[in-house]
């Protein structure tokens, strides 16, 4: 990198120690070069001048050349907006200031000449330009860019500064002007290069901020989209052939499987068949485990695909061959699920089971971790108190994550911190993620899926419903009742907005117990601010069948599993994410009869929430579903910030540019296969620029 590049952000002209440290602090912008890496997220056509009558309101930003007259304020609610008229030869339209308002007035000169720039809205059921950009024609001095002009991403205490889009734009113009051509160095190997016709990097630097035009812009933007995900791959790749290089691993022998084949035996004669995914899962993890390399899998499944019995299968590799396995799930509810369902798949074989959450306590608790420290615990099942230290195995050599996004990183790494030699990882998770953000978040693991559902499970029919048909939801509620079924009634949760919430799901409470008086009917309600003995007893009287509904909010997301249950009532579903609708929709379903799920909205829904309840009422598939949601919320939000990480891509976005990303990954496999240590001469400068990137650069291995 050049001397430029690297020279620290406070010295470039027009910056200086202040807007320095804003800079740092608020765009983590600490070097030139850091700066040259803050792209456009737009860019706006400043070539074309429509004419007022041409303004239509699907477009987006114009520029709009008249003459400004009737300037007034027009008093309303909350203090005063400013009005003005521009015309030109075709027509008028209206100018709209809420802000600013009397500053804005001193500045503007009536029956003078203005370019206007704005992107066209409706107020007052009439067409405006709010808030526009405007400068005087006769003192227009050049400063304008006529072609393509690039709008920068800034916050509010950077606008404070003079640093909005157009003054970063400016501190962007002045750096590539002191910029030279041969201070930007090319680090792509040749053929690389050759392959993709890439144009070169000093060119595609300085068209992405200042494009001369249209095409080179498109080139700009492939050439550092396929580089920004190359290096992420090049990066996910060698970690994960290092690991399988470096980091031994416990050999699963298949000759010592004595009780995976009496559980084998035992499925067969319950009739109980096993998938083509499932069995295509645990081959590849049989693969994993016996040639002396540490396994690191995810495997995602839909809510009710099997990956409970996939995951007892695994462990039973390891137990056959006399090591520990556990398996650690996020709630108590979840985990007592796990022990009661694999206690009961491995009822009459010689496998010794245990639960550990947090509830246990005093001589129980005692004599679990002594029978987990002498081995006499095969299984381990257990909550957050799985990575106390007072929890010490004899031989641990499995260690399973459920539902792994809700662990922190270093929850994960506690245990398999619990042997000397690392255990066999298997991670899982009942959210489906798009296989393009499971290439990027967990590009270093082996990925697994199982799609397909077990025989017999009928998909549940989804409905969308508004406020105005409640009635008709409560007389197909109590229709399911009158069948002996049991019913969800659930209402969001916001953190933000906690007490409107809990006023919400109260409100519905009554309104559900008028409705459905006792002692014809019995309800639960289930809430956050109950305490946890309050909830599971709650959760128990519903599940025990001794309450025909339950009134909760999110809590019962995960791990609540009610046969009987065959309703699934969403209140305010536009509230909610796909991929959390989807969820909470897989609490029924689980038995033998047919589900259903009711999606209660307003009347008025964004186009988003329209999107998302359509979606619902379309498929049942979690992958599709995980598609659109995607689509829809970005993939940082999707897997929110503070376990995950959200991916921070600069330029890219693997929403749309999946092929750039799978080009990507196949180039770094290709590169990886021959010269796994970039050693060759073709490769010098790219292993040269990964060793000069910022040690703080994203670890975006969530797992490993």
């Amino acid at each position: 990198m050049s001397t430029l590049l690297q020279k620290p952000i406070e010295y470039l002209k027009g910056v200086g120690p202040q807007r320095g440290d804003m800079l740092k602090k608020e765009l983590q912008i600490f070097t030139c070069g850091d700066l040259l890496s803050h792209y456009p997220y737009r860019y706006i056509d400043r070539s074309r001048i429509y004419k007022i009558e041409e303004i239509q309101n699907d477009e987006a930003y114009i520029q709009v050349k008249g003459i400004i007259r009737n300037i007034q304020e027009v008093g309303q609610q909350r203090g005063k907006r400013l009005t003005a008229i521009l015309s030109d030869d075709t027509g008028n339209i209206e100018l709209v200031w809420f802000q600013g308002a009397q500053w804005v007035k001193k500045a503007l000169k009536p029956n003078a000449e203005y370019l206007v720039f704005c992107k066209p809205s409706y107020f007052n059921n009439r067409l405006n330009l709010v808030h526009p950009e405007l400068e005087l024609v006769a003192e227009e001095r050049g400063e304008v860019i006529k072609g393509l002009q690039p709008m920068y991403p800034s916050t509010e205490k950077l606008k404070v500064k003079g640093l909005d889009s157009k003054g970063i734009l400016k501190l962007t113009a002045t750096l590539l002007q002191e910029l030279n051509a041969d201070e930007v160095q090319e680090f792509l190997p040749a053929y690389v290069f050759d392959k993709y016709k890439f144009i070169g990097r000093y060119e595609t630097l300085k068209n992405i901020h200042f494009p001369e035009n249209e095409i080179i812009l498109q080139k700009a933007k492939g050439r550092l989209k396929f580089e920004e995900l190359f290096l992420i791959q090049l990066k996910l790749l060698a970690q994960k052939l290092r690991r399988k290089a470096v980091v031994k691993g416990f050999i699963f022998s298949k000759a010592n499987d004595n009780n995976l084949r009496q559980l084998y035996k035992k499925l067969i004669a319950q009739n109980f068949i096993l998938t083509k995914d499932q069995l295509s899962v645990l081959e590849e993890i049989r693969n994993d485990v016996s040639f002396g390399k540490q396994m690191n899998r995810l495997v995602q499944g839909d809510v009710g695909s099997g990956k409970t019995i996939v995951a007892l299968l695994a462990m039973l590799m390891g137990v056959d061959n006399s090591f520990q396995a556990c398996l650690m799930a996020p709630t108590e509810i979840l985990a007592q699920q796990h022990f009661e369902t694999i206690s009961a798949y491995l009822e009459g074989l010689p496998v010794k089971v245990q639960l550990l959450t947090g509830s246990v306590k005093g001589a129980a608790r005692k004599k679990i971790l002594e029978n987990i420290l002498i081995g006499e615990t095969q299984i381990l099942i257990g909550t957050h108190a799985l990575i106390e230290e007072t929890v010490q195995f004899k031989n641990i050599g499995l260690v399973i994550i459920d539902e792994q996004h809700r662990f922190g990183v270093e929850q994960r790494s506690k245990l398999w911190e619990k042997n000397e030699t690392p255990p066999h990882i298997l991670v899982m998770t009942a959210t489906p993620i798009p296989r393009t953000l499971a290439m990027t978040l967990y590009g270093d693991l082996d990925v697994s899926a199982i799609k397909t559902m077990p025989p017999g499970r009928m998909p549940i029919a989804t409905a969308w419903m508004t406020d105005a048909q409640r009635l008709r939801i409560f007389q197909l509620m109590k229709d399911e009742i009158a069948k002996g079924r049991q019913v969800y009634v659930v209402y969001p949760l916001i953190e933000e907005s906690e007490k409107m919430d809990y006023k919400d799901l109260m409100d519905g409470y009554e309104s559900i117990s008028r409705a459905f008086p006792i002692p014809q009917y019995q309800v639960s309600v289930v809430h956050g601010r109950m305490k946890a003995a309050d909830k599971d007893f709650e959760m128990n009287r519903f599940a025990k069948g001794e309450t025909h509904i339950m009134v909760a909010t999110t809590v019962i997301e995960v791990g609540v599993n009610v046969p009987n249950a065959s309703m699934m009532v969403i209140e305010s579903a536009e509230r909610f994410g796909l991929s959390q609708l989807h969820q909470l929709r897989g609490r029924v379903g689980r038995g033998i009869h047919q589900s259903y799920c009711i999606l209660v909205t307003g009347n008025k829904l964004s186009a988003d929430g329209k999107k998302r309840m359509q979606t619902m009422v379309h498929t049942n598939d979690g992958f599709e579903i995980a598609e659109v949601d995607m689509q829809l919320r970005g993939p940082g939000d999707m897997q929110g910030t503070s376990q995950s990480g959200h991916l921070n891509l600069r330029i890219a976005d693997i929403t749309k540019d999946q092929k750039i990303l799978q080009e990507a990954r196949n180039t770094a496999e290709e590169i990886l296969d021959k010269d796994a240590q970039l050693q060759l001469p073709d490769n010098f400068r790219l292993r040269q620029h990964i060793s000069n990137l910022k040690s703080e650069m994203k670890k975006w291995s969530r797992i490993s």
